[in-house]
């Protein structure tokens, strides 16, 4: 006879291969033409609202790991808000004014010498939008849900308007000023830079000592001496125009040989050493205070360099005597002005000397380092070269060194609202935690943020000058300018002559004869995106500022959070976000930096391809987000393998529910104890995984699911389980119990999965019986309930799992010791080693099944070695026969005249409900 059709055996069409990659194209198609967003969005309107709000990612090139690490990461914020109420809208933005767009279009050889500024900017827009269809539709391919259609746009008209207020605003409260001063500065770039646009790169510089002859020693020095300044930017001296010195150190003047120098006290031994001299006897000492304003000469030029005081001369490298020139440092500035000295900077927006450098004029800066050293050493200044790798300032975009040089720029002036940033940062809450620090300690020392850019794509510095080049910003200009760009987009800046620009009938005091020109310098890109606060949460109804969350990479302390917290408390005295979430960098799977050039670069459209966007998401959520991150082939064949015991857990709960509707469905109650137990256990696993999505802890949700999958279920529950829901009949109460819990199990892990493994969940939604919405994500997350008597249950049953451990270990030895094969063949005696454990094993039913055993038998007194830790064990290998039916072995096989390969229990089952099967 054919026992098989009397087997309730798994049946699903829920597909064992996931075949991802030709799978998510189709069902991103149907959420698109289901307008999958519209309907999340209906369905959660009148909940709380939860704004997370979108750095706006660079509108050019494909995206990279970095992107899809960010933008996966927010998606699962967002869907879980939406399923646990809340009213999560998503509005995704892009970046797109800034030289990188000029740079791509340099490439592609549009000459912008051929064409209007207007004409160039829009070819810029052109392909800025471009790009944004590009990498969208690449977001999309993540599973990444939200308003693909509206997004917001740096380079829209109305953003860009609402840019214009925010700098009205900032300027009607007195933090806009122009002002000439010493600023980042980047050749490859020609313009000013911030400082959220270097970044630091080790650079081979000349490292040299100088020597600046005593012109007029005022009573104090002889005339004999010289000063000993030391510098890594040879290239300066030209615009050297004074030497600092610190009031309160101690300097001494050296007799080496036939010369004489001046050097910091603390500083004479190293100098000494570095230079090589043999001796150098002290001779005078002094205070810096008594050699101000004495006169030295230029090494170079017939000109004179002035002895100044200033606190920032330190005695940690060089001389205890800083080179200064006004035109090409902060604080040489800052003590230029005190001295009343001239701002001399000798190199234009290019890097390449002006004719104030005589001798020079025409070399690019770094060029000129060795004419300047060679000049040095024919005047017998140069006291020693030799050659360092330091870290060195360099323009983030193109990756070249940056130059401090002095020129007109506007600036937003941070350190009059600073105390207000500050106090925001305080309040808002970081994740992780040292944020708030990083962030703070960049604004305490922060001054001046420049934010003019001497560039052609950008948005225009909405400022008009007066005949006299006064400038000149009122509400009602900003007002017009703000309206003009809302209906005409900001390049009539550059299309429209000045008077057209202005409110008519406009006059003002600087202008009597009513002539007016206008700013050509455009705003730092930063001010652009930092806007966004007013441009996008302000500006769209379903939105509001201060956002719930800003997520962003580590770099956007200096970036995104920074310029967002100073125009945003600049303009409303408050934080745009109250929680502010960072994530590391995506690293190779060595943890090296990925480069085109070392060949390591791993791409998520790559990954998509081979594995699916749900296998990426899935390893986004394993992963510690906060720190940086590794990905390699290696790893995503890893993360593949948590997929699959996933996906197989998930199918083989489908396939045991084939038969199962609501209505079969079995009271908590009357569930067997071991079901209930495994409900709570679910229960646990619902309060832990909701927890950690609260807490934005993403790896905690995955490794929740990922063990409970593996240990709770698949090692346990569903193994043993079999020998009830193939071998019992459909209605069978212990097997309706255990489908009761594979039911809950299921629905409840689908929707907490679904932030992660959105495609792959919303496929196992559609093979769930009797599940009302349409898609998962229109459904809301499960919420941990009460079960009755749970503290009895875990008591017990976890005791049970404890002694179960010490059994699993026995069959495990006696299968090596080749007592056993499979654990079915084994029939086991157990001794309790106390009392507890004895009362323990009598009061629970079916213990074999539960052990996967073909026979338990309880025992008093065992004669064996096999000693554990709450059992003595007795295996031996079960001497009865196989059951054809449920492959247990038993002594009942034979019992049964009709069906003699059957045990007892079988031969029942089959009497009952399949006689018609079998005969037939």
């Amino acid at each position: 006879m054919d026992f098989k059709q009397t087997l309730k055996m798994p049946k699903t069409e829920f597909p064992m291969r996931g075949n991802l990659p030709n799978k998510e194209p189709k069902l991103q198609e149907q959420w698109d033409e289901e307008k999958l967003y519209e309907k999340v969005q209906e369905r959660t309107k009148d909940r709380p609202l939860f704004v997370l709000h979108d750095g706006p990612p660079y509108a050019n090139g494909d995206i990279h790991m970095g992107h899809a690490l960010n933008k996966v990461l927010k998606d699962f914020i967002v869907k879980y808000k939406s399923m646990s109420g809340f009213h999560a809208p998503y509005v995704p933005g892009w970046d797109t004014h800034g030289l990188p767009i000029e740079s791509a279009l340099a490439k592609k050889k549009v000459n912008r010498k051929k064409m209007s500024v207007a004409e160039f900017r829009q070819k810029c827009a052109e392909y800025a939008l471009k790009q944004v269809d590009n990498q969208r539709t690449q977001f999309k391919q993540l599973g990444v849900r939200g308003d693909w259609e509206n997004p917001y746009i740096t380079l829209d008209k109305a953003y860009e308007a609402e840019q214009i207020k925010v700098f009205g605003e900032m300027a009607k409260k007195g933090y806009i000023y122009k002002g000439l001063k010493p600023v980042y500065w980047s050749p490859s770039s020609e313009s000013a830079l911030a400082e959220a646009e270097i970044e630091y790169q080790d650079k081979r510089s000349a490292s040299i000592f100088v020597a600046f002859e005593v012109k007029d020693g005022k009573g104090l020095l002889n005339g004999d001496e010289k000063f000993i300044i030391w510098t890594t930017t040879p290239w300066t001296i030209p615009a050297n125009l004074a030497i600092s010195l610190h009031p309160e150190l101690e300097y001494a003047v050296v007799k080496v040989g036939a010369d004489k120098f001046i050097v910091a006290n603390d500083m004479l031994e190293q100098v000494k050493a570095t230079i090589e001299w043999d001796e150098a006897e002290v001779v005078q000492s002094f205070k810096g205070a008594e050699a101000e304003n004495i006169v030295a000469q230029h090494p170079i030029y017939d000109r004179e360099s002035l002895i100044v005081l200033g606190e920032h001369v330190t005695t940690e490298s060089g001389t205890g005597l800083v080179h200064t020139a006004p035109g090409h440092g902060e604080d040489d500035f800052i003590v230029g002005k005190k001295y009343g000295l001239e701002v001399l900077c000798p190199v234009d927006e290019r890097g390449y000397f002006t004719n104030e450098a005589p001798g020079f004029e025409g070399l690019f800066y770094d060029e000129a380092n060795k004419l300047v050293t060679e000049k040095l050493e024919e005047n017998n200044a140069l006291l020693k070269m030799e050659f360092i790798t330091h870290s060195y300032p360099h323009d983030w975009r193109t990756k070249k060194p940056t130059i401090f040089r002095a020129t007109n720029q506007w600036f937003a002036s941070i350190k009059d609202f600073r105390e207000e940033i500050l106090a925001e940062i305080k309040r808002v809450n970081w994740v992780p935690a040292w944020g708030e620090t990083r962030l703070y300690n960049m604004v305490r020392d922060r001054e001046d943020w420049c934010i003019s850019r001497q560039r052609t794509w950008g948005v225009p510095i909405p400022v008009f000058y007066g005949e006299d080049k006064t400038p000149i910003i009122t509400d009602e200009t900003i007002a017009h300018v703000a309206n003009l760009f809302k209906e005409h987009g900001s390049n009539i800046w550059f299309e429209w002559e000045t008077k057209d620009l202005l409110p008519e009938g406009f006059t003002s005091e600087y202008s009597p004869n009513g002539t007016f020109s206008k700013e050509t310098d455009i705003m730092d890109v930063w001010f652009d995106s930092g806007s966004s606060h007013q441009g996008v949460l302000e500006g769209r109804e379903e939105l509001q500022r201060p956002a719930d969350v800003y997520l962003e990479g580590s770099d956007q302390y200096r970036g995104w959070f920074n310029s967002s917290i100073s125009t945003a408390v600049a303009v409303t005295g408050k934080a745009p976000y109250e929680a502010v979430i960072s994530h590391g960098f995506a690293l190779d799977g060595k943890g090296r930096k990925m480069s085109k050039s070392v060949g390591n670069v791993v791409v998520p459209s790559k990954i998509m391809k081979q594995y699916g966007a749900d296998i990426l998401r899935l390893w986004v959520a394993s992963v510690d987000y906060q720190a940086d991150v590794r990905i390699s082939d290696d790893i995503i064949k890893q993360t593949s393998e948590g997929y699959r015991k996933i996906r197989n857990t998930f199918r083989f709960l489908l396939g045991n529910l084939d038969d199962f509707r609501l209505e079969n469905k079995v009271a908590d109650t009357d569930l067997e104890e071991i079901d209930q137990y495994m409900l709570l256990k679910l229960q646990k696993v619902i309060a832990k995984v909701l927890q950690a999505y609260d807490n934005y802890d993403f790896s905690t949700v995955y490794q929740t699911i990922h063990n409970f999958c593996s240990i709770e279920l698949s090692s346990f529950y569903l193994d043993f389980a079999k020998d009830v829901v193939y071998i019992e009949a459909e209605d069978n109460p212990r097997r309706r119990s255990i489908q009761t819990v594979y039911y809950e199990i299921v629905t409840s892990l689908v929707k907490l999965l679904t932030p992660i493994l959105t495609h792959t969940m919303e496929e196992v939604w559609a093979y769930i019986p009797d599940v009302t919405e349409e898609r998962v994500q229109l459904s809301d997350m499960p919420e941990a309930r009460e079960i009755a008597n749970a503290a009895q249950l875990e008591e017990k049953w976890d005791a049970f799992m404890d002694v179960r451990d010490d059994i699993l270990k026995g069959l495990e030895e006696a299968r090596a010791e080749k007592v056993i094969g499979k654990s079915l063949e084994a029939s086991v005696k157990i001794q309790p080693k106390n009392e507890q454990v004895a009362q323990l094993l009598k009061n629970i039913d079916h213990l074999h099944q539960l052990l996967i055993v073909s026979h338990v038998e309880l025992a008093d007194n065992l004669d064996s070695d096999k000693q554990y830790e709450f059992v003595t064990l007795d295996i031996s290998k079960h001497q009865g026969e196989t059951c054809e039916r449920c492959w247990v072995i038993s002594s009942t096989v034979g019992e049964d005249k009709e069906y003699p390969t059957l045990c007892s229990r079988c031969a029942a089952v089959v009497r009952e409900h399949y006689a018609d099967v079998v005969e037939g």
